[in-house]
């Protein structure tokens, strides 16, 4: 019997939401696509939609979660690992290395502005 069907969000947990929300927003050009708060109050998370996988950004400390950043990459999907990474840079994103080659996929890693590892991923062999 199959327990789990998907993964529905990934989440990552942020210091500055408004922050967060920009550098997902403006910076990687995703969709938000939903804002969580109660009536009244601040935010207390955003959604990003990536075409497989939502990430929902979480104020940590208003939900009274110890703020800790992801040190493992969260792997975003890129048609082109290369022109995605350039792209980023003229945005202002600095990258921590070269395009690395698995021998299946080319990888570029960076942060957010929390301090989350994200990683621009393209796999070019087949499964």
């Amino acid at each position: 019997m199959t327990l789990v069907t998907g993964v529905d969000f990934i989440s990552v947990p942020t210091k500055d939401l408004a922050a967060a929300t920009g550098f997902y927003r403006d910076v990687l050009g995703l969709q938000e696509s939903s804002k969580w708060q109660r009536p009244g109050d601040e935010p207390l998370g955003v959604e990003f939609e990536t075409g497989t996988v939502t990430l929902a950004l979480i104020a940590c400390e208003r939900l009274g979660i110890p703020f800790q950043p992801h040190k493992v990459p969260i792997a975003l999907q890129v048609d082109d690992v290369e022109a995605a990474r350039a792209e980023l840079q003229s945005r202002g994103v600095e990258f921590q290395g070269e395009i690395m080659d698995s021998g299946v996929c080319h990888q570029a890693i960076f942060q957010d502005v929390d301090g989350n590892t994200l990683d621009l991923h393209h796999r070019y062999a087949p499964r």
